[in-house]
């Protein structure tokens, strides 16, 4: 079942969330598996369908401050202050939970996130249905969808879709935790360390992620795969809901994620192949920095909307134009956009996996913006490392 924006019916979609049914919608960052937050009988629905360990909790998605306080002990002044200045928008904010908060939601932490979209679509579902506790609308571990067609290739029909076409960011929400000071990011999200200061006037931790994501890993990756590597839980996972000893306070912190089945790596300036001419069965993701006195010269980014991606200063090539029958690579080079790259960057391991790819070979970055925090992130997970 497929609806598409904007002549969807709401509230048609609210009635199934209120009647206990999961229902997959677009927000600003990634498409999320949305169900009523109040019912765990729904919720269990969203482990089930995308076989998500149970220690793993989910976001809680809301209409309005007034909500917000249904969930929370209490909104604190940083908690209001970070709301006037972010919210709708891609960050959710770790308070602790009232008592009513479903352990299944929260994977039995004391603790609960919430977040407002900033997309009229769920805004109005949200409105009419209730809080929906929703993580991106993906089979575990694989990459998050950004199009409807994705949770389409996960789910099919067992899962009804609205459809609302591609997401504006492309990458999950930042999660920062103010349960306990310093406050820390758990996921870095467009909403950047800095931003987050501004607005707090104190300093702001960056999680555990860090000390894997480091500049110096951004230039000089360690080969690595997530087929090496268990992509979503360990033998000790499958617990009953409620109390995880290890319970991450965030999604994304614990588990490889947003990986294709290609194999992922990074890839060695000496691998570099010549832009029309790429290694056999591999797909690279090509980020380059170019000076800035080169701006103006005639280089090309890939839109994702397109299925013939090899571009460049050397000339450009299609799928039939590979020699000796293999299957083709494809070259997707950036020009120094790293919201391109995150927005795209789902898509194109989708696409890999689609045409057959057999690795991912991504260029390290040759800077190290912050910008640039939740796409390594985002990238290393799904490396594995």
């Amino acid at each position: 079942m497929v609806e598409t924006h904007p002549e969807i019916s709401l509230s048609r979609y609210a009635g199934q969330i209120r009647s206990g049914n999961v229902v997959a919608f677009p927000t600003e960052t990634v498409y999320g598996l949305g169900a009523d937050a109040w019912n765990a009988d729904a919720v269990a629905q969203i482990f089930a369908l995308k076989g998500r360990p149970p220690d793993n909790p989910l976001i809680v998605h809301v209409s309005s401050l007034e909500m917000a306080a249904t969930l929370v002990t209490e909104i604190s002044e940083d908690a209001r202050r970070l709301m006037d200045r972010f919210w709708p928008g891609p960050l959710a904010l770790i308070l602790p939970k009232r008592p009513e908060v479903l352990d299944i939601v929260t994977a039995g932490l004391p603790t609960v996130a919430i977040r407002m979209p900033d997309h009229p679509i769920p805004l109005r579902l949200i409105s009419e249905a209730g809080p929906i506790a929703a993580p991106s609308a993906n089979t575990s571990g694989r990459p998050s969808p950004t199009r409807g067609e994705h949770v389409r290739q996960d789910f099919g029909k067992d899962v009804p879709v609205i459809d609302g076409g591609s997401c504006q960011f492309g990458l999950e929400s930042t999660v920062l935790d103010l349960s306990e000071r310093p406050y820390t990011v758990l996921r870095p999200g467009h909403i950047t360390q800095s931003e987050l200061e501004q607005v707090l006037l104190q300093p702001v931790r960056m999680g555990g992620f860090t000390e894997q994501s480091g500049p110096e890993s951004g230039i000089r990756g360690r080969v690595g795969s997530v087929r090496e590597r268990d992509r979503s839980s360990s033998g000790d996972d499958n617990k009953a809901f409620g109390g995880h000893a290890s319970a991450p306070r965030s999604p994304g912190m614990k588990y490889t994620h947003y990986a294709p089945d290609a194999l992922v790596r990074w890839m060695h300036p000496e691998e570099l192949p010549e832009p029309a001419f790429p290694a056999e069965n591999t797909l690279y993701l090509l980020h380059q920095i170019r000076p800035e006195e080169n701006k103006g010269e005639n280089t090309s980014s890939v839109s994702a909307d397109r299925d013939i991606p090899v571009s460049g200063d050397s000339g450009s090539a299609d799928f039939g134009s590979m020699q000796n029958g293999a299957t083709p690579g494809v070259i997707i080079r950036y020009d120094g956009d790293y919201q391109e790259m995150a927005r795209d960057l789902y898509d194109r391991f989708r696409m890999a996996d689609l045409q057959g790819f057999e690795e991912v070979a991504i260029e390290p970055f040759s800077s190290y913006p912050e910008e640039a925090e939740a796409l390594l992130n985002r990238i290393r997970k799904a490396i594995g490392e």
